[in-house]
């Protein structure tokens, strides 16, 4: 859990809270903080109260994207921290297209997690 910087801020667009996420997996919010925990999910201190908060284009309906988890478990491999995660998930790349978190959230994991990947070589 970080705090979050204006740049990061701007890329995402739009961003739930924990207890909004609890409500839409339809889990305690406890369980919430334990995907943070484990690394499927990444959270971030934003806002007035400096509630965390995470990207709201990790949940589709009532589970995690599929293939996220393995994506920030990649991208931390590498040697990325939670931001510069979030940064690369959100910053457009002409050869998806669209952002990473656009293409995983349409099924493309596969295409996310070979670019991934290829940040390691």
């Amino acid at each position: 859990m970080t705090e979050i910087d204006a740049k990061i801020d701007a890329l995402v667009p739009a961003w739930l809270t924990l207890p909004d996420i609890a409500e839409q997996l339809g889990v305690e919010v406890t369980r919430v903080r334990q995907l943070v925990k484990e690394g499927q999910l990444i959270a971030v201190r934003r806002g007035e109260n400096r509630a965390l908060h995470v990207p709201a284009a990790f949940i589709d309906g009532d589970k995690v994207v599929k293939g996220l988890s393995g994506t920030l478990t990649l991208l931390r491999d590498d040697g990325f921290s939670d931001e510069e995660a979030l940064e690369w998930l959100f910053t457009p790349d002409p050869t998806l297209p669209g952002t990473p978190a656009q293409a995983l959230s349409e099924n493309r994991g596969t295409e996310v997690k070979r670019r991934a990947q290829a940040l390691a070589v």
